[in-house]
């Protein structure tokens, strides 16, 4: 290993100068001290010193001006407190005395005269001079660092030149191949042909053909985007320059703009290769629009982009990569051809893709010989690549905290609920309280058992988790791309089983449907003003805007139906929701008996025992006795189908 050579920075010219001074100082002070060290000189008065010479005791006197310093012939008192000594310094009257000189000459005094502009007074000037040094040696330090930071700022090393340029991430080439993407198959073909000309573009040219400059990859987020950007770069082999879109926009005006160009910039010097602007989203949002106006710095940013998009030339290869998960709010200039005209779409991993997503992200962690991919994968509908990778890492935690060797397959499921359902809370809830979440929740089992469209259960819980006091959770059987009316309709009932509950067995309601009603609204509606859903309606697109001023629309858009369709919309929604009520009050009148044993098996006697109940479909011929041992051990767990009869 290499030892850095620390960078020493050379001394600037002032603090030599001011050092040098210093020095002379110090050899001015030296050459005035010409007094042996030991020998005080004492300040006496004129009076003491006209005394002294008039007894004979003084032998010599130096006069420098109107300060004279004398030498006594004998050892005197002449010290402040009476101290002995030889040597004195005296300050001589303005007025001028006649009779010094006289008395000088008659008691034979050794006189010396010097000039008043010794080397005394020249350190006194220079140590005056000395502040004003200091002051004019800061502003000259200031000035420098101002000119450097502009001057030749702009270039390599200067501050404002980091702070124009932003901090792009080095290019490099990514070792990121397309064998590290689980699944995403029709975005790989899609960008197959861009990784053939950054690795052999003059065989394009000789055919006349341009590939797309600008790839847009969208999807939901975790899906995989900034993933496939660094595994194109790694395939092709060529550097790989990657910044947010959120790096561009500063408080400065300029800035964004600078970062654009100088990232370009460096993009085309090391060609090929490709640039990544991630978050593409918050600078490329719709120009002109919402209260921010049409000159901020955001649409400045976006303008430069365009601009360097344009200024390409056929033989740079150069391919821009972006990322965004809200493709509806993209400038329409972006999207045009010779720009982002290529759309790759990132889908939600489905279960094979996710049996896929499995397998990579459990490379490296031991599991156990209970561990079944593909369970996991059939019960974590909807998960993106990120879940995927999150639910491996919280089940290895999980086994760590333990201080197990291998993951097993309880830890997966233990994982899974706390990714979907929340952490588990400890919170004091009364009985009563209790009571009344054990009926919510079993209505919404009770429901979802009986109806034949509904998503199986997964688990009923009154234990508090996430946000939630409790939690009835359905996974689906099978990846479902549309959603069928009737199975809508399930839904919709399934939503509204446990307030259903609580006004059948409480005779009142409790704001624990908050959620559920809030819920139900937006599906109802939803399939009225969307779907077509209503006979009364019809299929007529009835639905308010969804747009945001901020997110790049205009923030007055008219209305594209009546006052009287939207009370139509109004009066549907409350049919559904009407009807959906209906068939829930209906299900839990004729299932009381069943419903009642599922209140008992969440709402044990002991909040020791209380514990989250657990739904399969089991054979009816097992789940009575396996009921009866369940409940009568007081865990707390039951099957659902031994507490239900089986649904028609």
């Amino acid at each position: 290993m290499t030892r850095q050579t620390p960078n020493i920075k050379p001394i600037p010219r002032i603090w030599t100068i001011l050092v040098l001074f210093a020095v002379m100082l110090f050899a001015i002070n030296i050459y005035m001290s010409q007094k042996t060290p030991g020998e005080p000189v004492y300040d006496i008065s004129y009076t003491r010193f006209r005394t002294l010479l008039d007894e004979g005791q003084v032998a010599a006197l130096a006069l420098r001006g109107r300060d004279a310093e004398g030498e006594l012939t004998a050892p005197a008192a002449i010290g402040p407190s009476g101290e002995y000594g030889v040597d004195f310094h005296v300050r001589l009257p303005d007025i001028d005395d006649p009779s010094l000189l006289p008395a000088l000459e008659q008691n034979q005094v050794d006189i010396t005269v010097l000039p008043s502009d010794g080397p005394s007074s020249l350190g006194s000037i220079i140590i005056s001079l000395i502040p004003w040094l200091l002051i004019i040696a800061f502003w000259l330090w200031i000035i420098r660092r101002a000119q450097r930071n502009i001057t030749g700022g702009l270039g390599a090393k200067g501050e404002l030149g980091k702070f124009l340029r932003g901090d792009t991430e080095p290019a490099e080439i990514p070792k990121t191949s397309f064998e590290d993407i689980a699944g995403q198959d029709a975005a790989k073909r899609e960008v197959t042909e861009l990784v053939e000309f950054l690795k052999d573009p003059e065989r394009f040219r000789q055919l006349g053909a341009e590939v797309p400059r600008g790839v847009l990859l969208m999807g939901p987020p975790g899906t995989g985007k900034t993933l496939m950007a660094k595994a194109l770069a790694g395939e092709a082999g060529v550097r790989f320059y990657s910044i947010s879109g959120s790096e561009f926009i500063e408080v400065f005006v300029g800035v964004g703009a600078s970062r654009v160009r100088h990232l370009f910039d460096q993009a085309k010097e090391t060609a090929p290769s490709i640039i990544f602007i991630d978050e593409l989203d918050s600078i490329g949002r719709t120009r002109g629009t919402g209260l921010g106006g049409g000159h901020d710095e955001r649409e400045q940013t976006l303008n430069q982009i365009l601009a360097e998009m344009d200024g390409f030339s056929g033989h740079e290869a150069v391919i821009i990569v972006a990322a965004t998960n809200r493709p509806d709010v993209l400038d329409p200039a972006l999207l045009r051809p010779g720009r982002f005209d290529r759309h790759v779409v990132l889908e939600l991993p489905d279960r094979n893709d996710r049996i896929a997503l499995l397998k990579v992200h459990t490379r490296k962690v031991p599991l156990s010989d209970d561990v079944d991919l593909d369970k996991i994968s059939a019960g974590t509908p909807g998960f993106s690549g990120a879940d995927i990778k999150n639910l491996v890492n919280e089940a290895a935690m999980l086994a760590a905290r333990d201080k197990q060797s291998k993951v097993s397959m309880r830890y997966f499921d233990d994982a899974r609920d706390k990714l979907l359902l929340g952490t588990v809370r400890t919170l004091a809830i009364q009985p009563e309280e209790r009571h009344r979440l054990a009926v919510h929740e079993s209505g919404h089992a009770l429901v979802a058992y009986c109806l034949p469209h509904a998503d199986p259960l997964y688990k009923v819980s009154i234990i508090p988790r996430g946000r939630a006091l409790g939690v009835t959770h359905q996974l689906p059987e099978q990846e479902r791309h549309t959603l069928p009316e009737d199975y809508l309709l399930d839904r919709l009932v399934v939503m509204l089983g446990g307030r259903t509950a609580e006004q059948e067995l409480l005779g009142n309601v409790s704001s624990g449907a908050d959620d559920d009603i809030s819920q139900a609204t937006a599906l109802a509606r939803a399939m009225v003003s969307r779907w077509g859903m209503s006979k009364e309606i019809g299929p007529v697109d009835l639905r308010d805007t969804e747009e945001h001023p901020f997110l790049g629309r205009e923030i007055a858009q008219p209305r594209r139906f009546s006052e009287s369709s939207a009370q139509a919309v109004d009066a549907a929604v409350k049919a559904l929701l009407k009807n959906a009520e209906k068939r829930a009050v209906a299900i839990i009148r004729a299932k009381r008996f069943q419903l009642d044993k599922l209140i008992n098996a969440l709402d044990p006697l002991e909040p020791r025992e209380r514990d989250q109940v657990k739904h399969y479909r089991e054979d009816e011929s097992r789940a009575p006795a396996f009921l009866t041992r369940i409940t009568g051990a007081g865990a707390g767990f039951v099957f659902v189908g031994a507490a239900l009869e089986r649904k028609p």
